[in-house]
């Protein structure tokens, strides 16, 4: 299995990862909602998508719920889209509804598909407003919860090679 790698840079967290899949596959399986619900989030979570508009200014808004059923919400709204190599969207916790909550950190994150022969790096680069609030973040889990995030993801990819 390839090792997830993770640094911090500033406020920025840098995440990092080779899929044994083609670029255009990797981005495929973030754009399309089908795809999404089937490996984001962390282990034993289930991710359902109310609303995915994946253009420039869409929404991507979601909610994971754990086996227990805690719930957690999210919005991403696209910034830039440069189809297979780069998407940037704002990350937002959010409610049910979309509203964004105010008291937790909004996120800039680019992903940048790199691809290497009939593999893909993936970088994904989350700035944050201060170090603050990017250790805010660190604190709730977010490294741990990504890389079993990608581990669902590297999976889901054999799956559909």
């Amino acid at each position: 299995m390839n090792k997830t790698l993770s640094r911090v840079e500033g406020r920025d967290l840098i995440i990092e990862r080779i899929f044994d899949a083609p670029r255009e596959l990797v981005f495929k399986v973030f754009s399309e909602s089908e795809h999404l619900a089937k490996w984001w989030g962390p282990r034993g979570w289930e991710t359902t998508n109310y609303k995915l508009d994946f253009s420039e200014n869409g929404i991507w808004h979601f909610c994971m719920r754990s086996k227990e059923g805690h719930e957690s919400w999210g919005k991403a709204t696209y910034k830039k889209i440069n189809e297979p190599e780069r998407i940037v969207y704002v990350d937002s916790f959010s409610d049910q509804h979309g509203n964004t909550i105010d008291t937790m950190p909004e996120m800039l994150v680019t992903l940048t598909f790199q691809a290497l022969e009939e593999k893909t790096n993936l970088i994904c680069r989350t700035q944050f407003v201060s170090e603050e609030a990017l250790q805010k973040i660190l604190d709730m889990g977010v490294v741990a919860g990504l890389t079993e995030s990608w581990d669902c993801l590297d999976e889901h990819l054999q799956s559909i090679k």
